[in-house]
């Protein structure tokens, strides 16, 4: 299976939802692949929203920010609008402060890779 074919459309009607655990993050899904967990989304910090962890994930995480500011506390990084990112698994980020807010546009891409033995394509699933 893979992500769902659109053609383009308006994204306003589709809803902001909290990130779990990340009070005053918020996603809108634009598009997901429930077989593998591949997904694009915009994310979206509000003013004033700080995470405290450092993040270290098991997918392909490509970001681009739309508006705003959001500066990686850790790494003393600043990120503005225009700004891109491609992350491999593995590659440790934040934690974040936003003092305006920002909202990115994100691909996060699960790595497939072919069965030996039968030529299936599985989900890489390394958490």
């Amino acid at each position: 299976m893979a992500k769902k074919q659109q053609e383009i459309h308006e994204v306003e009607s589709i809803p902001w939802r909290p990130v779990e655990n990340c009070p005053g993050v918020y996603e809108k899904i634009l598009n997901y692949d429930p077989e593998t967990g591949s997904v694009t989304r915009l994310l979206k910090y509000e003013p004033g929203t700080r995470t405290e962890e450092v993040l270290v994930h098991d997918f392909y995480e490509e970001i681009l920010v739309l508006e705003g500011t959001l500066i990686d506390v850790r790494k003393n990084l600043v990120f503005k609008k225009g700004y891109y990112g491609y992350r491999h698994p593995g590659m440790e980020h934040g934690p974040y402060y936003s003092p305006d807010g920002m909202i990115t546009f994100e691909i996060r891409t699960y790595e497939c890779k072919k069965d030996k033995g039968h030529g299936e394509v599985e989900s890489d699933d390394r958490g």
